[in-house]
C-alpha cells in the first residue's frame, strides 16, 4: 500500500470510523452531569471550560432562527446521508432540523463563501473532491477532482475568487477558481508535500488544513505528518501557489489545525499526536510562521487528540476541543495575543468533539461531537469567557462539522 493510502487508512481508523462500530470505535452517548449541572474543572483535573467568541457590546445577538449546516460522513455505518440542514435560535442556542442536502459523498469539513449564497463541502474519500451548493434553493452545482486522496479541510479566499482544500491521504494542498455564480472550476494548482521527511509514527505527508493568513497575500498549510506548516504567496490573479517557508515543530508533534488572533501578529497551533498546544508569531510581509514552545491542553491523563482552536473577536480568550477527553479548554489570551494561559476547562456533553465554531455574533459555540452523534451548544459570557451549556445537544448523524451562519 502507497504511503498516501496507508495514511487514509490509518485515518480511517482513528477519525472515520470513529462514529461508527462498536468498542473503541462506537458512538456513545453523551455522559456525565446534565449540561445545566455539570462543574467546571480546574487544569490537569478531569473537566473542561470553553468559551467562544465574545459578543461586542455594539452588536447585539440577532432573534429568530438562522441557518446551520451540518457535516458527516455517508459513507460509514450510522453516518448521514448528506449535508446536514437546520435553523438554529440565536437567543437560546435551540437546534431544529430542516432536512438534508443529498447527493453529497462524505461531507466532513463546510465553508461558506464570503458572500453567503454558496456553501462548500470536502468529499474525504480516496478520490477526494469539493463540491458547490446554492443556498437559495440548496442545489449541487457541482463537483471538482482535489487532485488527491481524503481531503478534510477547505476553505475560502476572502476575495471570494479561490477555494483552498488539504488532502489529508495524499499530503497536497489544492486551489480551485470560483465563478461569479459560486461554481467551482478544474483543479487550478496543486502542491504535494514530499519533504521534510514523515515525523515519528507517520508514514507520509498529511494535509490538514489549508488556509488564508492575516494578510490576504499569503495561504498555510498545516501538515500532520510532516510536523510542518508551510507558507505560501497565493497569485490571486492565476491561482497558483509559491512557497516562501517553512515552520517546524518538534518532531511527533502533529500539527493539525491553526487559528489566527485578530491581531494577525500570532496564531495559535493545535497538535493532534502529542496533545499539546503552541503560540506562534507571524510576519504578515513574509508570510513566516514561527512555532513556539510546546504548552499543556489541560486535559487528564488518557489519551487526547487536539482538534481545533477558536479565538473571540477581541482577542481576548482561546479555545481548544479535545477529543478523548471530551472538554473544551478555555485560556486566556494575553501580551496582545503573544501568550495563552490556561484557565480551565469543561465537558463538552459529547464523544469526540471533532469541529467547534461560533455564531457570527460570537454569543453562541457550537461543537460537532463525532462519536455521539450530536452538537453541543453553550453561551458565551462576555466578559470572563466562560461557557454555559444552552440545553441538550441536537442529535445529528456522526456529527464532524457544524457550520452556523
Amino acid at each position: 500500500m502507497s504511503s498516501a493510502n496507508g495514511g487514509w487508512s490509518r485515518r480511517r481508523f482513528v477519525g472515520v470510523l470513529a462514529g461508527a462500530g462498536s468498542g473503541l470505535l462506537g458512538c456513545s452517548a453523551s455522559s456525565g452531569a446534565s449540561p445545566e449541572s455539570a462543574p467546571s474543572r480546574t487544569p490537569g483535573t478531569s473537566g473542561a471550560v470553553s468559551p467562544s467568541r465574545t459578543r461586542t457590546p455594539s452588536a447585539p445577538a440577532p432573534t429568530g432562527p438562522r441557518p446551520l449546516y451540518l457535516g458527516t460522513y455517508t459513507s460509514v455505518e450510522g453516518g448521514g446521508t448528506g449535508i446536514g440542514v437546520a435553523v438554529y435560535d440565536a437567543g437560546s442556542g435551540r437546534i431544529t432540523g430542516r432536512g438534508t442536502v443529498t447527493g453529497v459523498t462524505n461531507p466532513s469539513y463546510l465553508a461558506v463563501h464570503p458572500d453567503g449564497r454558496t456553501l462548500y463541502a470536502v468529499a474525504e474519500q480516496d478520490a477526494g473532491a469539493v463540491t458547490a451548493v446554492r443556498l437559495s434553493d440548496r442545489k449541487v452545482l457541482g463537483s471538482r477532482s482535489t487532485g488527491g486522496a481524503g481531503p478534510c479541510h477547505l476553505s475560502v479566499h476572502p476575495g471570494g475568487r479561490w477555494l483552498l482544500s488539504a488532502n489529508y491521504g495524499s499530503g497536497s494542498v489544492a486551489v480551485h477558481p470560483i465563478d461569479s455564480s459560486g461554481a467551482l472550476g478544474e483543479l487550478r494548482d496543486s502542491v504535494t508535500h514530499s519533504s521534510p521527511a514523515p515525523g515519528p509514527g507517520q508514514d507520509g505527508p498529511h494535509a490538514h488544513q489549508f488556509l488564508t493568513g492575516p494578510d490576504g497575500g499569503h495561504v498555510l498549510a498545516v501538515d500532520l505528518g510532516t510536523d510542518t506548516v508551510y507558507s505560501y504567496r497565493l497569485n490571486e490573479r492565476t491561482g497558483t501557489l509559491t512557497e516562501v517557508s517553512r515552520a517546524r515543530t518538534r518532531a511527533g508533534a502533529g500539527p493539525r489545525h491553526l487559528t489566527f488572533h485578530p491581531g494577525g501578529r500570532y496564531a495559535y497551533l493545535a497538535n493532534e499526536a502529542d496533545n499539546t498546544v503552541a503560540v506562534c508569531a507571524y510576519d504578515g510581509d513574509s508570510g513566516r510562521l514561527s512555532v513556539g514552545t510546546p504548552q499543556s491542553t489541560g486535559t487528564g491523563p488518557g489519551t487526547n487528540y487536539p482538534a481545533q482552536f477558536l479565538v473571540t473577536a477581541n482577542g481576548s480568550y482561546a479555545y481548544l476541543a479535545n477529543r478523548g477527553d471530551n472538554s473544551l479548554t478555555r485560556y486566556a489570551v494575553e501580551a496582545g495575543g503573544a501568550r495563552l494561559r490556561l484557565l480551565d476547562t469543561v465537558p463538552v456533553h459529547g464523544g469526540f468533539p471533532r469541529q467547534i465554531a461560533f455564531s457570527p455574533d460570537g454569543g453562541l459555540l457550537f461543537a460537532a461531537n463525532q462519536r455521539s452523534g450530536t452538537v453541543s451548544v453553550f453561551h458565551v459570557d462576555t466578559t470572563s469567557g466562560a461557557l454555559r451549556p444552552a440545553g441538550t445537544p441536537f442529535t445529528s448523524p456522526v456529527a464532524v462539522c457544524a457550520l452556523p451562519l
